[in-house]
Formats: C-alpha cells, structure tokens, sequence
C-alpha cells in the first residue's frame, strides 16, 4: 500500500510528509526525525532570512542522510494603506500596553520580500535541498528550470481546482491541496480566500480528475483513517501539520502545544486578525476582540509584522489569548508522542484499517 510513483521518486518509505509549519514548529529536530522514521520532513522557511535558511539546511544534513524539503512563500504584490496601518496601531495599543511593551516594527515591502525570496532560492539550489515547494503563489518559469535542472523537484499549494491546475501548468512535480480544514494560513493565491475554503474530501476527487501530477492531501488528516481516506479518494500521499506540531520534536511552545491538545472542533477558527491573511488556529480573546474589525486590517505580511511584538510577549508571559495558535480541525485527535511513536501508529494503524475494510 505504501509504495507508489511519489515514493519512488521521493526515495522514501511512506507517503506521509510533515507540514512545513512556519515560525519555530519544524525544528531540524523535527524534520530529521520524520524523514529518519521513512516519511519527508519539511523546513517551514516562510520566515527565515537567506542565512538563516543555510543554516538550518546544513543543520539539517548533520542529523540525517535521508531526503526532506524545504517551503518557501512566494512574495505577493501589496501596498502600504497608510489608513489602515495607522487604524491597525490604534486597534493593537491597547493591547500593547496591557502586556506592558511598545513596539516601532520596521514594516516590509514587496520589493524586499521579492529580493529575499530570490537569495532564498540561491541557498536551495547550492544546498541541493531534494524538495522545494511553495505556498501563497507559483514562482516563476525561470526559478522552475533553474530548480529542476538541479533536480530538485517541487511543488505548488492549491485550494481550488483551478489553482491546482495552474499548479500542473506551471510544470510542478507535485501539487498539495490544502483542504479548507487545515491549520494555519491559507494558500490559497487565485481570487478570494473565501472561495478556497472547499473540504478535502471534495477537493481530491474533484482535482484527481482534472490533473495528472500526484496529489499531496493536507487538511485535518490526523490518523489512519484521514491517510486511508486520502487515498481511495486519489492522493499519492498527505501532508499532516497538526499531528507533527505537538510532537516532542516540535518547536511550538508548551502552550500552543496544550491549546491545541485540549481544544474541541468548534473551537478552531479561521482569523485574519493575527496577519492579515485567512488562517485557521485555535480561538482566543485576541481574535474575538479583532473579529468585527479583520476587513479593516492591513495586509499580510504588514499585519504579520504589526503583531510580532504582541505574540512574542504573549509566550514570554505564557498567555495565550494573544498568541496565534494554529491548528487543524482535528484537534481532539492530536497526541503528544515521539515523531517515531506517531509514525509507527500511523503504519500499523493504517495497515490493520487495510484489512478491516476489504469488503
């Protein structure tokens, strides 16, 4: 069951890969230890500057000598809404003092992140990272051909059928669809993120028809059930975050890690407050006090960068009512357990659901 055209190419065990969860969670700890346990672990790099990249890469290679990946965001054209930002600030003072700091956050430009994303790609071409894929965008035919003349294969984010299909056009290997019950941002990148929010299990099936290219299920995908699941309905593998994030290898802070163990479905949300962009995380008082004002927050990134300050104090004062949270929907199936405890009950599991369900 386990063997098919991604893991060949891929060179692994299993088709399982973890999410590559950006900001702290995907530890090379973590990475390592999925892709030492037969599965592809994933750098979570949306955040980390060109040195930073190199060296978790090479950090990386030092604890395993089997294939992982790395995740870039493709940089989206935004501008700087003065009203907005100066509205934003005004939103978030309060908060700011409440917490006792005062932040200035230096606000990004599109020109930067384009420039940083460049010398990104730089780093995985001479590191010969074997997996890049992308999220919030595909990147351009030059970056492709530079990629895959170096064998590096890759891979595109989609919410939509549409997008995967731009996906397979753009020449990617693999396309992962992000079902609208994943936790964290959305990747969605054509039209509004509202229209991306379709249910994995109508996704697959739906896209399997209309391209060729393997298929990567992401979305609430926690046990057995969710990977057997994943496959009938035509994904070559599953992408899970969620279940990788409250591992004892995971960077996420003690306190996300417990929100998140003992959260109930109903209690995960989707959010703009925290970045600008539509996420999906455990709800607290932070996106309750911002839920009537999200339409008018700047966008992602500046929003990102205008409650960094906010976040960080949140964990260093172990309160979680301003810290973003993210989670899948799936919350009560998550357990915290070894990256090799975790993989070996997803095989067993998956190989006795097998059985079971020969009918």
């Amino acid at each position: 069951m386990w063997q098919n055209e991604f893991t060949q190419r891929l060179g692994i065990d299993y088709p399982i890969i973890q999410a590559p969860m950006a900001g702290g969670p995907t530890t090379s700890r973590l990475v390592a230890a999925v892709s030492n346990a037969g599965g592809l672990g994933m750098i979570g790099a949306g955040y980390l500057n060109p040195a930073q990249v190199r060296h978790q890469i090479k950090e990386v290679k030092q604890i395993t000598a089997k294939p992982f990946g790395i995740n870039l965001f493709v940089p989206s054209i935004y501008q700087h809404d003065e009203q907005k930002i100066k509205s934003a600030k005004d939103l978030l003072h309060p908060i700011e003092q409440v917490l006792g700091i005062e932040t200035h956050p230096k606000l990004p430009t599109y020109e930067q992140d384009l420039e940083i994303f460049h010398e990104q790609i730089q780093v995985v071409l001479e590191e010969n990272v074997p997996v890049c894929s992308f999220t919030f965008g595909l990147p351009s035919q030059d970056i492709l051909e530079r990629l895959k003349k170096n064998s590096i294969h890759t891979a595109g984010t989609a919410t939509t059928v549409h997008e995967t299909i731009l996906c397979q056009k753009a020449g990617m290997d693999f396309v992962v669809l992000q079902g609208s019950e994943a936790g964290g941002h959305r990747g969605t990148f054509i039209n509004d993120p509202e229209q991306g929010l379709i249910g994995l299990m109508s996704l697959i099936p739906q896209a399997a028809d209309h391209i060729h290219i393997p298929i990567i299920a992401a979305g609430g995908i926690m046990d057995a059930r969710g990977i057997f699941a994943a496959k009938c309905l035509g994904a070559h593998a599953v992408q899970m975050g969620t279940a990788f994030l409250v591992c004892e290898e995971s960077g996420a802070s003690q306190i996300h890690k417990e929100a998140i163990i003992h959260a109930q479905e109903d209690q995960v949300v989707l959010t703009k407050a925290f970045s600008g962009k539509m996420a999906r995380g455990v709800n607290n008082g932070f996106i309750e006090s911002m839920k009537e004002k999200e339409n008018n927050l700047p966008p992602y990134p500046i929003q990102n960068e205008l409650t960094k300050g906010i976040r960080k104090a949140s964990l260093a004062t172990r309160n979680p009512d301003y810290m973003s949270l993210w989670s899948g929907q799936s919350p009560r199936l998550a357990k915290t357990l070894t990256v090799q405890q975790l993989m070996n009950q997803l095989i067993e599991d998956t190989a006795r659901l097998k059985t079971k369900l020969i009918f």
